[in-house]
């Protein structure tokens, strides 16, 4: 199984978008995927149509013991599911602060969890807490959705050095293996200066050995489309809202991209 995080600590970048987006493509050209939502913001949850109530557990119960992945886990297609948040997760930062081992929480509770997935892809909340640093523990690999502005990579050296403290200090298999550009618009020479500074600036730090080393620079854009700002106000993804869209073309042509990468990792990745 694959384990994703897909983080950015600037919000407005389209990280729900791709982490639902991808999951959706991904689960209809076969795959079984599970979409975890750390978000109190609870988006992925609403784009996918649910609305986690009191009567339903979500990831709070998970992280503070009183429910299991497999008791929360709520299933949105034959191959599609997720484990909904909702505002009661905002008091998991505190709630976590005198926990002996919080880190290790999420990683714990989806290792008793033995229903078999292709992918596994947790959406982060905009910040660099505790419960992004949980998805940085239990997973193996990040995505970093940036959007093509020339304050993309303001914050960046530190999310990264995020992800290579926790690589070192908890979880050594963790590296960032994806750079996907959202919100593109082709029609301006500012997103071609940007991503061309963003792709130097992954190469250029391509140091053996660092945390983004060997980074996959998603050929794939997300361009600007009105369809993926409607699709979540309606509960569905893009493939369901519009699937002709641009914004569906565009999710279809980089889970192709993700798919082949898999072919292409470490066999020990891909059978983890």
């Amino acid at each position: 199984m694959r384990s994703i995080a897909v983080i950015n600590q600037k919000g407005g970048v389209g990280k729900t978008t791709t982490a639902v987006n991808l999951s959706a493509a991904l689960a209809a050209s076969g795959k079984r995927v599970c979409v975890l939502d750390l978000d109190p913001q609870a988006h992925a949850s609403l784009h996918l149509g649910v609305t986690a109530t009191g009567a339903v557990p979500t990831i709070y119960d998970v992280l503070c013991g009183n429910a299991g992945i497999i008791d929360a886990r709520i299933d949105v297609s034959d191959r599609l599911a997720v484990v909904p948040s909702n505002i009661d997760l905002a008091a998991a930062e505190m709630e976590l602060a005198g926990e002996v081992g919080r880190e290790l929480i999420l990683r714990d509770a989806l290792a008793a969890d033995e229903t078999p997935f292709d992918f596994l892809v947790l959406d982060c909340p905009p910040s660099l807490g505790v419960l992004t640093i949980n998805a940085l523990v239990a997973v193996e690999e990040v995505f970093l959705p940036l959007q093509p502005h020339f304050l993309a990579l303001h914050g960046l050296s530190k999310l990264l050095r995020t992800v290579e403290v926790v690589s070192k200090r908890l979880n050594n298999r963790l590296r960032l293996s994806g750079v996907v550009l959202c919100m593109y618009d082709s029609t301006t020479r500012l997103a071609a200066e940007v991503s061309s500074d963003v792709e130097a600036f992954f190469t250029g730090q391509a140091v053996p050995g660092a945390i983004h080393s060997g980074a996959k620079y998603f050929e794939s854009r997300i361009r600007r489309n009105i369809r993926l700002a409607e699709a979540p106000s309606f509960g569905q993804s893009i493939f369901e809202y519009a699937p002709d869209s641009n914004g569906a073309a565009d999710y279809r042509s980089l889970a192709e991209e993700v798919l082949a990468q898999s072919a292409d990792l470490p066999l020990a990745v891909r059978a983890a």
